[in-house]
């Protein structure tokens, strides 16, 4: 009877409350569950409907308008990183926080690039600003 109780002891310890649930299991908000991901979805339905009806109604100005859909951007690819990819700074020791700051760092890059490289091509390419008449050269 003694073997018997010692066993369910142990089998008790497996499950539920053992030694591998005290910080070395999966941390709390590893896994998203299924109300994480529905918040994800909405908050990501939210920030595409918002700029699609920004533009489809012309209701504010063009500068203002780009500045609204960027800052939603921004706000969407966070909304991503953090319900659908569970990046924040508990998970796996840290280095889930280093691979967001990462990430953000070459958003940052690629889209100031894609910026800089537009407007000078704008810039570059006007229609006044033509190539020298082919007849006055030797």
């Amino acid at each position: 009877m003694s073997t018997h109780a010692h066993g369910d002891h142990h089998a008790h310890q497996g499950h539920g409350h053992g030694h591998d649930d005290h910080g070395h299991g999966h941390p709390e908000g590893a896994h998203g569950t299924f109300g994480s991901y529905m918040i994800g979805f909405v908050l990501s339905v939210i920030l595409t409907v918002i700029p699609f009806w920004l533009v489809m109604n012309g209701t504010l100005d063009k500068e203002t308008t780009t500045a609204v859909i960027l800052a939603l951007a921004v706000v969407q690819i966070l909304v991503h990183m953090v319900y659908f990819l569970h990046m924040n700074g508990r998970v796996e020791g840290g280095w889930s926080m280093l691979a967001m700051i990462f990430t953000i760092i070459v958003v940052v890059i690629m889209f100031a690039g894609s910026l800089w490289v537009m407007y000078h091509m704008n810039h570059n390419m006007m229609p006044g600003m033509t190539t020298p008449d082919m007849s006055k050269l030797p």
